[in-house]
């Protein structure tokens, strides 16, 4: 096979853009992308992005029942309050 010439940045006389709209799809396609890039220690924890999303879902979960609680619930869900001296 042989390598393309990549010298200059031309585009091939066959292509024909003159129909074409710019942007058609951007919107679209910005509303349904977030692309996150992961350290590669990261990335070496999860298999594929469904086990990424699971476990977010789940610190997610965590973090709205944190935020539910109430200052004085502790994590077992007993009062942080001590009883006074002197009673029984």
């Amino acid at each position: 096979m042989k390598k393309q010439d990549r010298n200059g940045d031309e585009m091939r006389s066959y292509y024909d853009f003159s129909a074409g709209v710019r942007g058609k799809y951007t919107k679209r396609y910005a509303e349904g992308t977030n692309v996150v890039v992961l350290d590669p220690d990261v990335a070496n924890v999860f298999k594929d992005a469904e086990s990424v999303n699971e476990t977010l879902r789940v610190v997610a979960r965590i973090i709205d029942l944190q935020s539910h609680k109430g200052p004085a619930a502790s994590r077992t869900g007993r009062s942080r309050r001590r009883p006074k001296a002197g009673r029984a």
